[in-house]
């Protein structure tokens, strides 16, 4: 397997061939791609076997996260729940092995982070499994009633009958003022959780570059956000990526009925199934969340290519310490410290 590398933001045969291969995402979109580059500063790059000016027929897009917090790595895809390695044959993914032993070794990146959605690859040597998740969709096939009927009677169904009687307003769109209230949730919900929220310039930046392909859906009581969601769209698939709610109003059901306004609006516009993400094996909460909206659900995990020596748990992500540092900041504050911190846990 003769290596190429690629620009994926200035070379136009990447666009051509996300657009076309099944395997693809919005992870692997130069939308993303672009978000990324402008929020972090990540420079992407593409692996593939196609001479420059021939066609694609296979490709795996990386992110360059070089931090002296968390070290230089090689990501595929930062902030992605999956980026599938996109290759044209199963019998190439030992070379392609072979290549991420050979850049390990004379780059002397701190790992190499594969995110595959199937189970092509496996761990084996130095390519250790570093997480695992469980991975959610939902079939928009059936008909809307058998889809309906599929949620959970109690936690879901009655949930979104009595939030249709509260008088909540529902908006969608992407404008700086639905980007706002979103965003103002958003602190609330992370702040819940002991969690830095996400830099407001990555959702501007995201809404930006996805172009018609992102979406904010809001829901209001009177002039108050109480529920938002954002999600993103590649060919049939909608994938559902980051949501917020304040939890004085969790009483009325809006994040129920959000989800079930998002599955009536894919549906009748022929998307195919929704992405709902993944979920952390020990967060309970949320998995029980999704598969009770009728998903189904799959384990996944990223592997990374490191030193035998490593512990391959030692994940990218917040420590305890950031985690409590967040809890005690206060909302202005931490929101500060998001721009600067963001960038190094990619």
């Amino acid at each position: 397997m003769h290596v190429f590398i690629l620009d994926p933001i200035l070379d136009s045969r990447w666009d051509d061939f996300v657009a076309a291969h099944p395997g693809a995402s919005v992870f692997h979109h130069t939308g993303w791609l672009k978000a990324l580059a402008s929020t972090y500063g990540y420079r992407s790059t593409v692996v593939t076997s196609a001479r420059p000016g021939s066609p694609l027929t296979d490709g795996v897009a990386f992110c360059e996260v070089n931090s002296w917090v968390t070290g230089r790595r090689l990501v595929s895809v930062p902030f992605a729940d999956h980026a599938e390695p996109l290759l044209s044959d199963p019998a190439q993914i030992p070379e392609f092995h072979e290549w991420i032993r050979a850049e390990w070794d004379h780059r002397h990146w701190r790992y190499i982070e594969l995110r595959p959605l199937s189970g092509d690859f496996q761990a084996n040597g130095r390519v250790q499994v570093s997480q695992s998740f469980w991975f959610h969709t939902l079939d928009l096939s059936p008909p809307i009633e058998t889809i309906f009927h599929r949620c959970h009677r109690s936690c879901i169904q009655r949930r979104i009958m009595h939030a249709k009687h509260q008088g909540l307003s529902y908006e969608k769109g992407s404008s700086g003022e639905i980007l706002n209230a979103f965003y103002r949730l958003l602190v609330m919900t992370r702040r819940r959780h002991n969690l830095l929220p996400q830099p407001l310039s990555w959702f501007r930046n995201l809404l930006h570059f996805m172009g018609p392909d992102a979406e904010i859906r809001l829901l209001r009581k009177g002039d108050t956000a109480i529920a938002a969601i954002l999600t993103l769209q590649h060919r049939g698939t909608v994938v559902f990526k980051y949501g917020a709610s304040d939890q004085r109003f969790h009483h009325l059901g809006g994040m129920p009925l959000l989800f079930w306004t998002l599955i009536e609006e894919s549906r009748a516009e022929g998307a195919d199934q929704i992405d709902l993400g993944r979920s952390g094996l020990d967060n309970l909460n949320l998995a029980r969340f999704k598969d009770r909206l009728g998903t189904q659900s799959k384990q996944i995990s990223y592997l990374r290519y490191m030193e035998d020596r490593q512990d391959p748990t030692t994940s990218a992500t917040f420590s305890p310490a950031i985690r409590a540092l967040s809890s005690r900041l206060p909302g202005a504050l931490s929101t500060r410290a998001s721009v600067l911190i963001y960038r190094h846990f990619g």
